[in-house]
């Protein structure tokens, strides 16, 4: 996946770098985990098939600078409990207008960076997250989610809860509209979607350690769309049902400065 060239693995080597650096001091502490590997997804929003690439994702545990603290960087890697901010990112490949979608117009790759709020308990979690495409469709997208926790005492977690994605107008006509330009292009209908929530699904994770800074990932996720975008002809042409999977070796780092 271009993300994880483009920006996990930059970033991994910056941080090991900096992981050499002696004396760090005891006030100020970054600590975040980098996970790479292998995932499957849809092809895009609606597609009936799926497609595996190279996978990554970015996971904020904390950040300490003098009198301002988010998260707890001192604390556990995963589902650390307590309430506060979190960091939320999410890659999007780009959707080419061919195949099944020849006559609409390419959809650019975008990033979404934002934050969240979360309450994490010892076995439950409550969480939203809010992002803005900084890169690409120039829109807002969040999630609401739950999850129950089990924690092993090997240090396994496993994590498994509700999911609800939504968007505002902008997003829904980038990835589920046709304009009267594309459908006589492509032949599907015209369509102009509204903003809501327009997916609703359950997330299944489970992290195994290996050792302090290095352990196991795996995720499947199962989304149905609904509303204005289980509506549009992208969508129709395709599957509202949308099922992807991950796996990968995460690497935590925690650094004094």
């Amino acid at each position: 996946m271009p993300l994880f060239r483009k920006f996990i693995a930059p970033l991994t080597v910056a941080a090991l770098g900096l992981g050499a650096l002696p004396g760090f001091a005891q006030d100020r502490a970054l600590a975040f985990s980098l996970t790479g590997g292998v995932a499957t997804a849809p092809d895009y929003f609606g597609a009936g098939r799926n497609s595996i690439s190279p996978g990554g994702s970015f996971g904020f545990t904390g950040l300490r600078f003098g009198r301002v603290q988010l998260g707890d960087p001192d604390g556990p890697a995963q589902f650390a409990p307590g309430t506060g901010a979190r960091g939320a990112l999410r890659y999007i490949p780009k959707r080419k207008g061919e195949k099944e979608l020849a006559g609409l117009n390419d959809v650019k790759a975008s990033l979404e960076i934002g934050a969240g709020l979360h309450h994490t308990a010892e076995f439950w979690q409550v969480f939203a997250d809010l992002r803005y495409g900084v890169i690409g469709h120039k829109a807002i997208a969040g999630e609401l989610g739950a999850n129950a926790i089990y924690r092993g005492a090997d240090g396994l977690v496993v994590h498994a809860g509700p999911r609800a994605s939504f968007g505002n107008t902008r997003f829904a006509r980038s990835y589920f509209g046709v304009t009267a330009a594309e459908a006589a292009a492509s032949g599907l209908a015209a369509y102009t979607p509204s903003g809501g929530i327009h997916s609703i699904g359950m997330e299944l994770g489970v992290y195994q350690p290996l050792n302090e800074d290095w352990g196991i990932t795996g995720t499947v996720r199962y989304d149905r769309l609904r509303g204005d975008a289980a509506a549009s002809p992208i969508v129709r042409q395709g599957s509202r049902d949308q099922m992807g999977a991950s796996i990968g070796v995460t690497r935590h780092f925690n650094f004094r400065f």
